[in-house]
């Protein structure tokens, strides 16, 4: 007879919890595995679509509602057309965000973030909050460090 507590919930970790993969290896234990930094591990291609420029400022985008292209080109400043269209491409294909095309003239297409979409995408937030918090230091630390300072 198997106690109730002992039983794993599939649903996702509450956020701060450790992660673990379904064999229950702890994801700090995986990293010292390697798997990670393993060159063929497909975990390596889903952290550069996440953790591209245009990747990360498109997640945080829709985070904060349903954006149409042309809407979330403009909230993410400097991306191109093509860049945009790829980025949202991938991050379709990796299940990240849905694209609902409107049976309307001209097309009308908006974008969201699914559930684990939304998902990594505050965790990207974070990374990005941690970045904005920290800009001053980073900033200084480049200048403190530049070739062309002299002493």
């Amino acid at each position: 007879m198997t106690s109730s507590k002992h039983h794993k919930s599939p649903e996702s970790p509450p956020s701060g919890a450790m992660l673990q993969e379904p064999d229950g290896h702890r994801l700090s234990d995986m990293l010292r595995r390697g798997e990670l930094f393993n060159q063929n591990c497909p975990s390596r291609e889903i952290l550069k679509h996440l953790t591209s420029r245009w990747g990360v400022l498109v997640l945080i985008a829709l985070l904060e509602r349903d954006h149409r292209f042309s809407d979330l080109r403009r909230t993410v400043g400097g991306v191109s057309e093509k860049m945009l269209a790829q980025t949202l491409q991938t991050l379709e294909a990796d299940g990240f965000v849905d694209r609902f095309s409107h049976p309307v003239v001209p097309p009308h297409v908006d974008y969201s973030l699914t559930p684990i979409g939304r998902e990594v995408a505050l965790k990207v937030r974070d990374f990005a909050d941690w970045i904005e918090v920290n800009i001053n230091r980073i900033l200084a630390t480049q200048l403190e460090r530049s070739p062309e300072q002299t002493g």
